[in-house]
Parts: structure tokens; sequence; C-alpha cells
């Protein structure tokens, strides 16, 4: 899977979620980073609304910034995920298509398993939001 990645502070944390990415087989590119908040999210979420990437992962000091500023883009369900069973519900439940994570609450170990959730969870076609009840 095609993964955009993006953040506004290159962390430890920030290095490992591409690392991990990588290692599960998924192509990252970092389309952002560091740039502000409004900045990484907008690039990640333009990424995946124009198919250049299949799902983003964004990334601030809250995850919150970032979050708001990817669900600005048309397409774009950006869902902040403090734990795995959060990141697979909005894949199956909401079809969350970036994941935002808050670079001070996740350590490396939750965030592995957060990613892990967010990507091999699949959509619940009866579950998943149609684009008319999203506008």
């Amino acid at each position: 899977m095609r993964v955009a990645l993006g953040t506004d502070e290159i962390t430890p944390l920030f290095a490992e979620i591409g690392a991990h990415l990588r290692e599960a087989g998924h192509v990252v590119e970092v389309v952002a980073g560091p740039q502000p908040w409004p900045r990484a999210g907008r690039a990640v979420g333009e990424a995946v609304a124009s198919g250049r990437a299949d799902r983003g992962v964004v990334c601030c000091w809250t995850g919150t910034g970032v979050s708001i500023a990817a669900n600005k883009v048309s397409g774009v369900r950006a869902a902040l995920c403090v734990d795995a069973a959060t990141a697979s519900g909005a894949r199956k439940w909401n079809d969350a298509n970036v994941l935002a994570l808050s670079l001070r609450l996740a350590s490396t170990e939750v965030s592995r398993e957060i990613l892990d959730a967010f990507m091999n969870t699949d959509v619940d076609p009866g579950e998943a939001p149609t684009v008319a009840e999203l506008q």
C-alpha cells in the first residue's frame, strides 16, 4: 500500500512510524516534514485525495491540528487515534483514510499497534458512510 506520511516535527517516534510502515511492506513517501502542522496535514490529505497515496499518516504534538488540517481536504476522513481499537473502528465503521497520531502520547509500541490496526482493518461496507452523508 502507498502511504503518505507527514509531520510538523521530526522526532524519533516519527522516524519509527516510517520505519514500521516500511517493514510491514508499505511504500512510504514523506510528503511533509517538518512543516507547520496546517501544511503537513493538508499535504498528506491532498496526497490521499488525489490518489497518489492509498492512506495517510499525520503527526503533530497532540495529533489534533494535523487531523483538522487533513480533514479540510475534500475526500479525506482523518481520525485521531490513541489506541488500536479506535484505529480499527475508524477504518471499519468510518472508512478513515488518514490516521492522525500524537507525538506526545504515543509510545513506540503503542504506535506500532495503532498503525497495524489502521493498515490491516478493512471497511465494513454496511457501516461505512456514503459521500452524501459526509457532505
